[in-house]
């Protein structure tokens, strides 16, 4: 089944200009759990609450603030922050073409596939064969939902890939970090290092070969759950704690599994029927439940006020 694009746009260079397509790259997998009332199963609502008034705070009554100093707050109406926003366009401007080599991955944050709009085909064609052949990433602004982003753009598998990057102000200095110092090292030490590395090398990153351990035993967990059963404490691994180097690495030659070789991991269970999720709630909750099933999907309400409050304006 064709994915299904997530947004459209045109890419935009010199004069040319064509129509694009955006699909999402990923899908997050890993589990998720909510907050519940334990007695019965609800999930639970968030509130608000200030703590110098000491009270619950509604919708209507926020305003977006500004934190300019410790003890400084400057309050934006919503007018005033879309008045602040660039022209919302669906087109990316690509204003530099770089080499491949000269993009640090530290500055990604996430990735689009781009396919071709209606009638974009053949430009969309030569524009990636073109930039797969002279090894070049674009670098462009991308001004979506008002906020101007940075972009790069790079030939990706018969197509092209979106990345929105961080500017160069929001990356952290390495140097903010201590290091150790320059350290001589015995050869032996060098030789173990170098073997060790051999032995654990791949001709390429193949994620194929790894697996979310974490969501197959939860997975697992609570299908055990779900039929009654208790959920046993996992054996704590050994202390690796590094003694001497030289030892650590040749216990490491002897003791590794070599490349490729990936470690037995749990068996996820198959996705739980209703009737199992069900059984997993406390007697309380399958009543709960089961009256909520009879009335039907919740109805939004407006918030209640207290008597003799005004409204209270965004800005204010």
């Amino acid at each position: 089944m064709a994915a299904r694009a997530m947004g459209s746009g045109t890419l935009s260079f010199g004069l040319v200009s064509i129509p694009v397509k955006l699909y999402a790259a990923t899908s997050r997998r890993r589990p998720s759990f909510h907050l519940v009332h334990r007695a019965c199963g609800t999930r639970v609502r968030m509130q608000y609450f200030c703590p110098f008034d000491g009270e619950i705070v509604e919708r209507d009554d926020m305003a977006k603030g500004f934190e300019r100093d410790k003890d400084e707050i400057v309050l934006f109406s919503d007018e005033e922050l879309d008045r602040l926003e660039s022209e919302r366009s669906d087109r990316i401007d690509l204003v530099e073409f770089v080499p491949e080599a000269s993009v640090d991955l530290v500055y990604l944050q996430d990735t689009r596939y781009v396919g071709p709009g209606r009638g974009g085909e053949r430009a969309f064609r030569l524009l990636a064969d073109a930039m797969k052949r002279t090894r070049r990433i674009a670098v462009g602004r991308h001004g979506a939902r008002g906020r101007e982003q940075l972009v790069l753009l790079r030939p990706y598998r018969g197509g092209l890939a979106l990345h929105h990057v961080y500017y160069a102000d929001e990356v952290r200095p390495m140097d903010e970090i201590e290091l150790p110092r320059r350290m001589t090292f015995r050869e032996a030490e060098e030789g173990l290092a170098d073997r060790l590395i051999e032995q654990l090398s791949a001709d390429a990153f193949e994620p194929e070969k790894y697996h979310d351990e974490y969501r197959d035993r939860v997975l697992a967990a609570a299908a055990r759950k779900a039929a009654g059963q208790e959920i046993a404490a996992a054996p704590a691994p050994p202390d690796a704690h590094v003694i001497d180097l030289l030892d650590a690495l040749k216990r490491s030659l002897t003791g590794r599994p070599r490349a490729g070789e990936v470690r037995g991991r749990a068996r996820a269970e198959p996705p739980l029927s209703a009737g199992a999720r069900s059984a997993a709630l406390p007697p309380r909750a399958k009543g709960v439940l089961e009256a909520r099933r009879e009335r039907g999907p919740l109805r939004k309400t407006a918030p209640r006020r207290r008597a003799g409050q005004g409204k209270t304006g965004a800005g204010g």
